[in-house]
């Protein structure tokens, strides 16, 4: 359970390394009946995903959510484009956003609120290589500040 008392399945780590979010939505995802059942196993995977809107509609490619292993003729596809759930007006708001240069629409996390499967998606900006090294550098230092905190307050 994290800080707003959802259950995450799955997040998109990398994600944060090639992109820099800029905005992020809540989703509902349209799921089959096994489907659920897999996802609350925890069989997701969402690294490459992306979302796309076709005709008014947005959806994702590329979660990958494995078939259900005590199902039969009623398993899915796991690799299909999942339908996701969102105003119309927010739609087209990502719609004029994503035709501007460089940006994407990606999936951040796969989690529960209450009993229902939501998507985190981000508004995303692709980084450039130097960005990304910049940032593998805050997050070293980083742990290297708490490491140094940590030995110092138990005598070392």
């Amino acid at each position: 359970m994290d800080k707003k008392g959802r259950k995450i399945i799955a997040q998109n780590k990398k994600a944060y390394h090639d992109y820099f979010v800029d905005e992020t939505y809540e989703a509902g995802i349209e799921l089959f009946g096994t489907e659920v059942k897999s996802v609350r196993l925890g069989a997701v995977n969402l690294k490459d995903s992306f979302c796309s809107i076709d005709d008014g509609e947005i959806f994702t490619n590329g979660i990958r959510i494995s078939p259900y292993e005590k199902g039969n003729i009623f398993n899915k596809d796991p690799m299909r484009k999942k339908r996701l759930l969102m105003h119309k007006k927010e739609i087209l708001k990502l719609f004029g956003l994503v035709g501007r240069q460089g940006y994407a629409i990606i999936p951040l996390s796969l989690y529960f609120s209450g009993s229902r499967v939501k998507v985190e998606i981000g508004l995303c900006r692709g980084k450039k290589l130097y960005d990304k090294r910049e940032s593998l550098a805050k997050a070293q230092a980083k742990r290297d500040m708490d490491r140094a905190s940590k030995n110092s307050r138990n005598g070392y």
